[in-house]
């Protein structure tokens, strides 16, 4: 563990996946275990516990007998992921609207919120985890569950954030502004405005 200059104590996971973030390691690099001890100065067990948790975050790849390494994607697959993801999660903008509730709409603005924050004082990993907090409670209010299960399905077949949409500062600054229009749709229980930003806010990641 190290300190930020914002005081925040970043993990070896988090600052693996910020040197990917910003291309210290290209996609379809191989990290090699020997090689970040060295870089950061960590133990072989806590840099293998890094490597494990950023596999199950689909930050990096796990590749049997061969070791890990930065996805790379396969554009014509992930576009197709993203086609998909827009045909499911607009058409769950109706399907979840009648279950709206002021709490409801409280409890996402408080997780816009919190991402937010960690746009300035958080990290990347924990910046990852509240989008996913969001997604799934916004998600969460649908009535048909087999229509969620596809969604979270979805969402679980595509390279995570980290590595795709959040590349930039402004591209983090973007998902921010739809979170809240996200829940300001909400609150004004306009289905086609909710659509609308849902839509967008897929339609920005571009593998």
């Amino acid at each position: 563990m190290r300190k930020s200059n914002t005081g925040v104590e970043i993990s070896l996971a988090d600052r693996l996946a910020r040197d990917i973030q910003s291309g210290v390691f290209g996609t379809g690099a191989w990290l090699k275990q020997i090689d970040l001890q060295e870089r950061y100065d960590a133990k072989r067990l806590d840099v293998r516990r890094a490597l494990d948790h950023l596999t199950q975050r689909r930050v990096i790849q796990h590749v049997p007998n061969r070791g890990y390494h930065v996805h790379e994607a396969d554009v014509d697959h992930q576009n197709h992921i993203r086609d998909i993801r827009v045909l499911l999660e607009v058409g769950a903008a109706a399907d979840l609207m009648p279950n709206v509730t002021d709490a409801k709409v409280g409890q996402l603005r408080a997780l816009a919120e919190r991402f937010a924050n960690l746009l300035l004082n958080g990290t990347v990993l924990e910046q990852y985890e509240v989008n996913l907090e969001f997604h799934a409670a916004l998600y969460d209010m649908c009535a048909n569950r087999e229509l969620v299960t596809l969604i979270h399905d979805m969402r679980g077949r595509g390279v995570a954030a980290p590595t795709t949409q959040w590349m930039t500062r402004a591209r983090i600054e973007k998902s921010v502004g739809e979170h809240f229009d996200i829940v300001d749709a909400l609150a004004a229980r306009d289905v086609p405005r909710l659509q609308r930003i849902i839509a967008a806010h897929i339609q920005q990641f571009k593998p």
